[in-house]
Parts: C-alpha cells; structure tokens; sequence
C-alpha cells in the first residue's frame, strides 16, 4: 500500500496507533520521489538523511507513550523563500544560491515544535515573482496532471509536491495569488490566510505589505490542521495580528443552511475560460442544493486590481531587493573595477529577468516625479478595492468567484508576453491588495483533465468560516480524491 496518497490527518491516526513507522513512511516516500520527481522538479533542495533521523525520534516518542505535536511524524515540504536553519534557501534565484540562514522562520519553528518532518526545499519564481515557476533560477517545474503544462506560481513546487504526493502537506507564500493559483492548478488545496494572520518572520521579502505565507493540502481538514500549527502572533513581526486563534477543525462540519454567497459580476466577464465557469457555476448549484442563498454583488474597483498591483508590489520589491548587492551575502561578481561596478555586476549577473523588469519598474514608480502619479494613486485605488469588500460583505457572508480565469497552460505559452502571464492572477489579487483570506478548492476538470479550482473568500481572519464553506462543498463532491496518473523511471 502506497502510503503516500493518504491525507495528514489519516497518516497521523496510523502512527500514534502505531500501525505505520514514521520511519518506514519516509524510506517510502523518498523510494517514490526519486522514482517520479525528474519528470516533475518540484524540489530545489531535499534533505533524506535529515527527514529520516526525524523520522527514528519521532517512532521513539511514540513507543515510549512521550507527548507528540500535532504534526508528528508528517511529512512537509517548504518553499524555498521560507527560511531553515541550517538548510540552503535560494529563493530559486542565483544571488542567494549558497546562502544557509542561521535561523529559523517562525513557521518553520512552529513545524518543528508539531513534530513535522521536512523532506525538502521547492521550487518557486524566482523571489516569487512569476505565476508558472518557469522563472526559476534552477528549473521548470512541471504539472503533474500534464508535464507539458506549469503548474501555476509562484509557489508552484508546493503545489506540485501535494499534487504528485510527495509530500502531504506544503508551505508556499502568496502575494498576488501565489499560493491559491497553483493550487487551482494542480489540484488541490490552497489557503492565504489574512494578512497578519501568520508571522512573515522569516519569509524572504517581496511585497512587505502583501505578503503572506500559506498552505498546500490534499484537503480541507489537512488544511485547518496545518493552519492550526503555524497561526498565532509573533512578536518579531511587527505586522502580526495579536488575534485570537480558534480551532479551525472545531464544527467544521457546520454545513452552510442560511449562507449567503456574494457572486461579484466583475469576476464572470470577458476572459474567463468556458469550461472554468461553467464547474464555479455548477458549484454554486450545489451549495443551493445545500440551503444556501447565492446573492449578485459588484466589486466595481475590480478592473484596476492588476495595474494597482504591480505599481505596489514592484515598488516594495525594488526596495526590499536593494539589499542584495554582492557585500553582505550572497553572490558577488568575479571581477570589478571599484564598488559601483561590483553592485551593478552581481546584481545584473545574479538576477534573472523577471525579477530584473520588477526592480526597474518598482524604481521608476518610486522616482522623484512620478511617485505621486503611480505609487501614491495606486495606494488610493487600493483603498477603494479594499472598501468595496467591506461593503460587499455587509450584505453576503463569503464571496465565490474562479481561482484562475483558465486551467494549467502549456510552458513557454506565456513566457514572451509578461502582460498576458500578469492577468493569471486577476482573480487572486484583489484579496491581497485588501488583506482578507482566501482558499482555492478543486470544483472540477477541462475537457482535457486538468484541474479546475474555485476561490471562496470572507472577512478579515474568517478562515474558519471558509474552511467550513470549503468542507462543505468537499464533502459532497470526490474532485480533490482524484489523483494525476504519473509513471517515473521503473514506468
């Protein structure tokens, strides 16, 4: 029996009843990965050797009746903008390629204190820029649904890793959708919790006031498991919210009788995929079936979430990536003729384009004579598309709407046409620019068998009122049981 296509919650059951090894469960794992990963290139990094002293300490607490954490003896894997202590961390770009944090990020802390076991580093965009991880610095990383196809960014590593089954459970960060795109892509379950919710402590910056670290599941309830494990304020963060933490499992099986759904307009016109639509639509069915109400709703800042995005999230990257300039870490030119040259060589040299075009518009918003007409505006605009939620959900309890306006697209598809690949994210975005969560959750498949995702969001630090939503639709539907047919090097 493959064990690798069990949930977290299930293999955490066969371990503390001691029918399963954690050992035993790693040594599989690993014999899987090796046999299926070249074709997928999920991780950047991966640790067996670790993984399975982990593995040996976590089978003696349990003989030995010691107290375990709630992840104990799971397998995780991390992306790689996600600092560990002592394990390489990339952000799968070339200027950071031998860099090794000396300490750990709070939700990696958090794992280890659960008893998690980490196999591994993913792939990503590099410094999470992009919406197909085809802009690493390392690798492509491949659908496991379709290998020809992306599947989605920038935390498209994680998402792969659940999806292959690699790994039960995955952290990814989301700025613009980054974690809810590649889960919509591959299949799977993906939540961006509210800003604040989880510490950024740790996290390699991109856009400080957008991002946020996130999870990768094979279900619902593995979802509220792991956000269990890494919510909660962190006093090294100075934007952590001292909120509360419920338990996310608690009533989870409420049901959604007397619900309302807000279905926004803007988020159902020109450029949505027929087949997408139609499996959100007949979603929606669903919940009316199961005693909820579907309301019509306007968001009507909608059309300006993109350009505000990429004025605000370049500007901050800009900014946070100036520290990278070859004195303190990292990578630095061969040779240079004095300081100037030296900053100018590795960062040309050590940047990849994508990230390159990012810092260069971010500069220019910034600039003496245009901040004011791109960075303060777009802060402005954000403020409206925020204040449209607020008044959306005066009138409904959540919002529905496509995760992505098309399923997995084919590599290189978009590489040529950075515009057409930003508008990946149109749906995603919005709920980044106004802080609330979000979760993606399989509701269907392409004609051709590729995963179709739909977006449930709610009020500032709901995600216990999405995670119940998002059971509900689980419950009675078998999309996130299906599983990609892969075949590695023994065939």
């Amino acid at each position: 029996m493959r064990l690798s296509g069990h949930t977290a919650l299930q293999i955490r059951e066969k371990l503390l009843s001691r029918e399963i090894q954690a050992s035993d469960l790693v040594g599989q794992l690993f014999k899987w990965i090796k046999d299926i990963e070249p074709n997928v290139q999920a991780f950047i990094t991966t640790c067996e050797k670790e993984a399975l002293e982990k593995a040996v300490e976590i089978d003696k607490k349990i003989i030995n009746r010691q107290k375990v954490g709630l992840l104990a003896g799971i397998p995780i894997a991390v992306k790689d903008n996600i600092c560990t202590k002592n394990l390489t961390t990339t952000c799968a770009s070339k200027i950071l390629q031998n860099f090794i944090p000396p300490y750990d990020a709070f939700v990696v802390k958090r794992l280890k204190e659960e008893d998690a076991i980490i196999i591994g580093k993913t792939n990503l965009d590099e410094f999470a820029m992009g919406s197909s991880t085809e802009n690493s610095g390392y690798k492509i990383t491949r659908n496991p649904w379709n290998h020809e196809c992306v599947p989605g960014g920038s935390s498209g590593g994680s998402a792969a890793a659940v999806a292959a089954d690699f790994s039960f459970l995955a952290l990814g960060s989301d700025t613009g959708g980054s974690v809810r795109q590649p889960a919509a892509l591959c299949g799977v379950v993906g939540i961006k919790p509210t800003y604040g919710r989880v510490s950024r402590y740790g996290l390699i910056a991109f856009g400080s006031s957008l991002d946020q670290i996130g999870t990768f599941t094979k279900d619902v309830k593995d979802a509220a498991l792991l956000l269990q494990v890494i919510a909660g304020y962190d006093s090294y963060d100075s934007t952590s919210a001292q909120v509360s933490v419920p338990d996310y499992l608690q009533r989870i099986e409420s049901g959604v009788k007397g619900l309302r759904i807000g279905i926004p307009k803007e988020y159902f016109a020109g450029g949505l995929n027929t087949e997408v639509g139609v499996a959100v639509k007949d979603a929606l069915k669903l919940y009316e079936k199961l005693g909820a109400t579907v309301v019509d709703i306007s968001l009507p800042h909608t059309e300006y979430a993109v350009a505000v995005y990429y004025i605000v999230a370049n500007a901050e990257a800009s900014s946070n990536l100036a520290r990278y300039d070859g004195v303190k870490y990292g990578y630095r030119t061969g040779e240079s003729r004095g300081i100037i040259d030296m900053y100018c060589r590795t960062r040309s040299e050590g940047f990849g384009n994508e990230v390159k075009r990012r810092i260069m518009l971010g500069n220019y918003a910034l600039s003496s004579g245009y901040y004011d007409a791109y960075y303060m505006k777009a802060s402005k605009v954000r403020n409206l598309i925020k204040s449209d939620f607020d008044a959306a959900f005066e009138k409904v309890d959540c919002i529905m709407c496509p995760t992505s306006p098309v399923p997995a697209f084919k590599i290189g598809e978009r590489a040529n046409n950075p515009l057409e690949m930003y508008l990946s994210d149109i749906y995603t975005i919005p709920a980044n620019l106004a802080g609330i969560p979000g979760i993606s959750i399989p509701c269907g498949f392409s004609k051709t068998g590729l995963p179709i995702g739909m977006q449930i969001l709610a009020k500032h630090f709901e995600e216990k009122k999405i995670l119940q939503i998002a059971y509900a639709f689980e419950r009675e539907t078998d999309f996130h049981l299906k599983k990609p047919a892969l075949k590695g090097s023994t065939g």
